[in-house]
């Protein structure tokens, strides 16, 4: 089969298409024959080396996929890496059977992007109607989804977003406001869009944006990280957590997936009932072939693009 390969960390240039042999399930395993491979933020840490869970070279980046079983199942499901390839192994645990009523270019978002979009905000920040909440790169895979799913929650969405035009999105999306996330004064930006402190926030940058955001809440207020994409690791004040009684708490989507307690079963149904219906819009940022791979990443990282990126296996 055809897949991208990494044999070394680095730039684009890394990922690499080759012929290679199919994967041999093991265990609960099954294979997908791919149609869509997701492309995420965490690939580019991976490319990077700087991934929160290291991999082993060679080594075919890719956590989730849609495509079909050999039972003829249509599904969208979760991978442990593996999924920029032609074929690609899912833990019968980790795949979703995608609804008539879904297709495949609005499946591909849900399984990662829309998971981590739905437990940031109703498993750790346990948002409620009438909060008051800041999404960053909200135009983004992440933040286009968490932008609606707490809109349609009651909360008062308030968007962080590098570009006008993206702004303009997130508005379209239903967010209240939305303001610029370079700005130097962003906590001030924030209280003032917000008419005060926040409830929550979701944060995935890192340094001094971190810092800002996490200013910006109110007491017994919530900070959710979930990247760090500017590459800055930096710590928070305790001080300032317990002056404030504020709560920061990280968040990986892969912890969930052997939790008991906490159902991806449950979440994947929301999430599709809620594109069905229409109260979710996923957007489609750009689909590249395969053997594009390094492009898209270079998109990715450069803050090019709005919504979804995948890699078609067809072409």
């Amino acid at each position: 089969m055809r897949a991208i390969t990494m044999k070394d960390f680095g730039d684009p240039d890394v990922l690499q298409l080759e012929e290679v042999l199919d994967p041999e399930p093991r265990g609960p395993q099954i294979v997908v024959n791919v149609s869509r491979a997701g492309v995420n933020y965490a690939d580019i840490h991976v490319r990077g080396n700087t991934y929160l869970a290291p991999v082993d070279l060679p080594y075919t980046p890719g956590n989730e996929v849609v495509g079909t079983t050999a039972d003829g199942r249509r599904i969208v499901a979760l991978t442990r890496g593996g999924g920029y390839a032609e074929k690609a192994l899912v833990h019968k645990r980790l795949n979703w059977e995608i609804p008539d009523g879904v297709t495949d270019e609005q499946a591909v978002p849900l399984a990662l992007q829309g998971n981590t979009a739905w437990h940031l905000l109703f498993t750790v920040c346990q948002i409620k109607k009438g909060q008051k909440i800041v999404i960053p790169a909200a135009a983004g895979g992440v933040g286009s989804i968490a932008v609606q799913l707490a809109r349609e929650a009651g909360a008062q969405v308030i968007a962080l977003a590098s570009t006008e035009e993206k702004r303009q999105l997130a508005l379209d999306l239903g967010a209240h406001t939305a303001i610029g996330s370079g700005e130097s004064d962003l906590t001030e930006r924030i209280k003032e869009a917000a008419g005060g402190p926040v409830h929550a926030a979701l944060e995935m940058t890192g340094g001094a944006t971190l810092h800002q955001t996490v200013a910006a809440l109110a007491p017994r207020g919530h900070l959710a990280c979930y990247g760090f994409a500017s590459g800055q690791l930096t710590d928070v004040s305790i001080h300032h957590l317990l002056e404030n009684s504020l709560t920061v708490s990280g968040f990986w989507l892969p912890h969930l997936y052997t939790d008991r307690e906490v159902s991806l079963e449950f979440s994947m149904k929301g999430l599709f009932a809620a594109v069905a219906n229409g109260t979710l819009r996923t957007i489609t940022g750009g689909t590249y072939p395969l053997g594009q791979a390094a492009q898209a990443h270079r998109d990715l990282a450069g803050r090019q693009t709005t919504g979804k990126l995948s890699l078609d296996t067809s072409k």
